[in-house]
C-alpha cells in the first residue's frame, strides 16, 4: 500500500523537474528598439550641442573645483541617499536570505516528560521519558522554485540599486542648481547694483543742475524714482541667495545655520566652455537609472511568476532523522535508537484554483510592468528633447538679450553725454536709463536661466552616476 501511494507521487514530482515559468529576455519589440528612439536627439542642433557621450560626472565640465566639492560632500551625506543605501542593504539581505533556500536545513530537538496515569490515588512519582532527535533536509528544487525566487530577489536587488542610481543623478543636479542660484543671485545683485549706481550718478547731475537753475524738480523726482525703482530689486535677489544656501545646506545633510559660508561670496555662475555633450538615443536608454529599474522590475516579477507556476507541482525534500527516545531508565540503550531517511513531499493539489489564480495575477503583474517600461522609456525621451529644445532655444535668447544689452548701454551712454553738454533733454536720457536697466535684468536673468537649463539637459540625460 505504501508503494502504491509513493509511486505515483515521485512521478509526477519528476515530471516537473523543468524549471516552472518562462525564462526572462529583454523586451526585443519594445519602445527601446525602436529606431526613432535610438538615434540623435531632435532638438540637439547648433554648434552649442556634440554627439560626444556625456560623462558620468557631468558637474566637472564647469571646472568649477567649488562646485565638485559640494557634490561630493552631497553625495556621501545626503539623507535621501543615506535611505537609498539603506534600502539596498536590506534587499541585499533578502537575496541572501532566499539563496539559503537551496542549502540543507538541520534541526534539532529534545525534551523531557513525567507521565502517571489518571486515576491512580496513591502518590506515585510516575515515569520518566525523554526525547531528543536530530533531523535534516535538502530541497531538491525539481520544478525550479527556488531558482526562481532568487532570480526574482537578484533583480530586485538591482532594480533598487537602480532607484539609488536615480536619486544620485537628482542630487546632483539640485546640489547644481542650488549653487547655481546662490552665483547667479549674486551675479544679478552686481548686474543691479551697477544700474542702481549709474542712476545714482543722474540723479546727482540732475540735482547740481536743479541747483544750478538748469533744471526742475520734477527732473530730480523722476531721476530719484527711478533709483528707488531699481533699488526694490535688490533685496529680492538677496533672498534668492539665501535660500539657495539653505538648500545646499539641507542638500549636505546640515542644518541650514550651518550652510557653506565660502558659498556666499561667489559671484560667477557656472559657465559651460565646450558644447554640451548629449550622446545619442541608445546611450541614453542605457544609461537613465529609471529605465533600468523598470527593466529590472520587469525581470524580476516574470520569475514570481515562475514561482507561481511552481505551485502547480508537488516540492519535494530528502530528509532524515536520527534520534533517542523512551523511559529515561533505558537512555543509551539500543532500543532508544532510531532513524528515518525518505523523500518529504507537499504539495498544494486541493488549492489548484488558488495557485491558477495567483499565476493569473502575477502574469498580469507583468504585463503592467512592461507597458511601464516602454513608458518610463517614452517619458525618458520626452524629457530629453525637451530640456534640449528649451536649453536651445534660451541661448538663442539670451544671446539676442545680450546684444540688447550692449546696445542699450550705447545709447544709455550718449544719452548722458548729450544731456551734460545741454543738447539732449533730461526725459531721453531717463528713457534711455530704464531701457538700460530693463536690458541688463533681462540679459542677466536669461544667463540664469541658461544654467538652469544646462543642469535640466544633464538631469534628463541621466548623468550622475558610474
Amino acid at each position: 500500500m505504501r508503494k502504491s501511494l509513493w509511486t505515483p507521487l515521485l512521478a509526477l514530482a519528476l515530471a516537473a523537474c523543468a524549471t516552472a515559468g518562462p525564462d526572462y529576455r529583454p523586451p526585443e519589440q519594445s519602445a527601446a528598439t525602436a529606431p526613432g528612439a535610438q538615434g540623435a536627439f531632435l532638438s540637439a542642433k547648433g554648434s552649442g550641442f556634440s554627439d560626444a557621450p556625456l560623462p558620468d560626472q557631468w558637474w566637472r565640465l564647469y571646472n568649477d573645483p567649488r562646485l565638485d566639492g559640494l557634490i561630493e560632500q552631497a553625495l556621501a551625506a545626503n539623507t535621501d541617499l543615506r535611505v537609498a543605501e539603506a534600502n539596498l542593504t536590506a534587499a541585499q539581505a533578502v537575496l541572501r536570505e532566499t539563496e539559503a533556500g537551496r542549502e540543507i536545513t538541520t534541526s534539532i530537538s529534545g525534551g523531557e516528560t513525567l507521565a502517571r496515569p489518571s486515576g491512580v490515588t496513591q502518590h506515585l512519582p510516575g515515569t520518566m521519558s525523554y526525547d531528543f532527535g536530530l533531523s535534516a533536509s535538502y530541497p531538491l528544487d525539481l520544478n525550479g522554485r527556488i531558482r526562481r525566487a532568487i532570480e526574482a530577489s537578484g533583480a530586485n536587488v538591482e532594480a533598487v540599486a537602480a532607484t539609488r542610481d536615480y536619486l544620485r543623478t537628482s542630487v546632483a543636479a539640485a546640489t547644481a542648481r542650488a549653487y547655481a542660484q546662490v552665483c547667479t543671485a549674486n551675479y544679478s545683485l552686481v548686474v543691479n547694483r551697477r544700474v542702481v549706481a549709474l542712476q545714482r550718478d543722474t540723479l546727482t547731475a540732475t540735482q547740481r543742475l536743479f541747483r544750478g537753475g538748469r533744471g526742475t524738480a520734477f527732473d530730480v523726482s523722476r531721476a530719484q524714482t527711478a533709483v528707488e525703482t531699481s533699488e526694490a530689486a535688490l533685496p529680492g535677489f538677496e533672498g534668492q541667495r539665501q535660500s539657495g544656501l539653505y538648500l545646499l545646506a539641507t542638500l549636505l545633510g546640515r542644518p541650514p545655520a550651518d550652510y557653506p559660508r565660502e558659498v556666499e561670496g561667489c559671484a560667477r555662475p557656472p559657465a559651460l566652455g565646450t558644447p554640451l555633450p548629449v550622446g545619442d538615443g541608445a546611450a541614453l536608454i542605457r544609461r537613465r537609472p529609471d529605465i533600468r529599474q523598470a527593466e529590472r522590475t520587469v525581470a524580476a516579477n516574470t520569475a514570481r511568476l515562475g514561482v507561481a507556476m511552481a505551485d502547480l507541482y508537488p516540492q519535494v525534500k530528502i530528509g532524515g532523522s536520527v534520534g533517542l527516545a523512551g523511559p529515561l531508565k533505558d537512555f543509551g540503550s539500543g532500543s532508544a535508537f532510531g532513524f528515518s531517511l525518505g523523500p518529504l513531499i507537499s504539495w498544494s493539489f486541493p488549492n489548484r484554483p488558488v495557485v491558477k489564480a495567483r499565476i493569473v495575477q502575477a502574469d498580469a503583474q507583468v504585463q503592467a510592468d512592461l507597458a511601464s517600461f516602454e513608458g518610463s522609456v517614452l517619458e525618458a525621451l520626452r524629457q530629453t528633447e525637451t530640456a534640449l529644445e528649451t536649453y536651445r532655444r534660451d541661448a538663442e535668447r539670451a544671446a539676442a538679450l545680450g546684444r540688447a544689452r550692449d546696445s542699450a548701454s550705447v545709447s544709455a551712454a550718449q544719452a548722458g553725454k548729450l544731456f551734460r553738454f545741454g543738447r539732449g533733454d533730461f526725459l531721453s536720457l531717463l528713457d534711455a536709463q530704464r531701457s538700460l536697466a530693463s536690458a541688463e535684468a533681462s540679459a542677466a536673468a536669461a544667463r540664469v536661466q541658461l544654467v538652469q537649463d544646462q543642469i535640466a539637459v544633464f538631469l534628463a540625460l541621466g548623468g550622475g552616476w558610474s
